[in-house]
């Protein structure tokens, strides 16, 4: 069945209805519907966009310019090695098994840093290494794969 305008209201629950404007002088909001007389705000689709100051340079404008935004910039879901430890030896750790356990929340690539002490052998598939993470799960007989 197709939503109408004329179907909508307030949400289920809500402590009040909505105030009925314009609707007869008896009612005490009739006539200009508490919008006062004329002018810019009295009028349908009537008011300023967020910001305009009255055609005074807006305070986005005069504010000077700052930083630098890098659109090839790649986010990472952080893994530090002691984190690794959750798994027994000889796991195959994967984004999705770190996901599945819940060391990763968002759907991003993940990378492992060298934080804490690995004490497993893991094979170990990410898609980003540091250097100390790389050297740590060598050291203790697994691997680091780059996917």
């Amino acid at each position: 069945m197709p939503l109408h305008v004329g179907d909508l209201g307030p949400a289920p629950g809500a402590r009040k209805h909505s105030r009925r404007v314009g609707r007869g002088i008896g009612s005490g909001r009739g006539k200009t519907a508490g919008k006062g007389h004329k002018g810019q705000k009295a009028r349908a689709g009537g008011g300023v966009r967020p910001g305009f100051e009255g055609g005074q340079m807006p305070l986005s404008r005069r504010m000077p310019k700052r930083g630098f935004h890098n659109p090839f910039r790649v986010e990472y879901a952080i893994v530090n090695l002691h984190q690794l430890n959750h798994f027994p030896d000889g796991t195959l750790v994967t984004p999705e098994l770190l996901r599945r356990e819940g060391l990763v929340k968002k759907a991003l690539p993940v990378k492992v840093l060298g934080g804490g002490e690995l004490e497993r052998q893991l094979q170990v598939r990410a898609h980003a290494f540091s250097e100390g993470a790389r050297k740590q799960i060598a050291a203790r007989g697994g691997s680091a794969e780059v996917i």
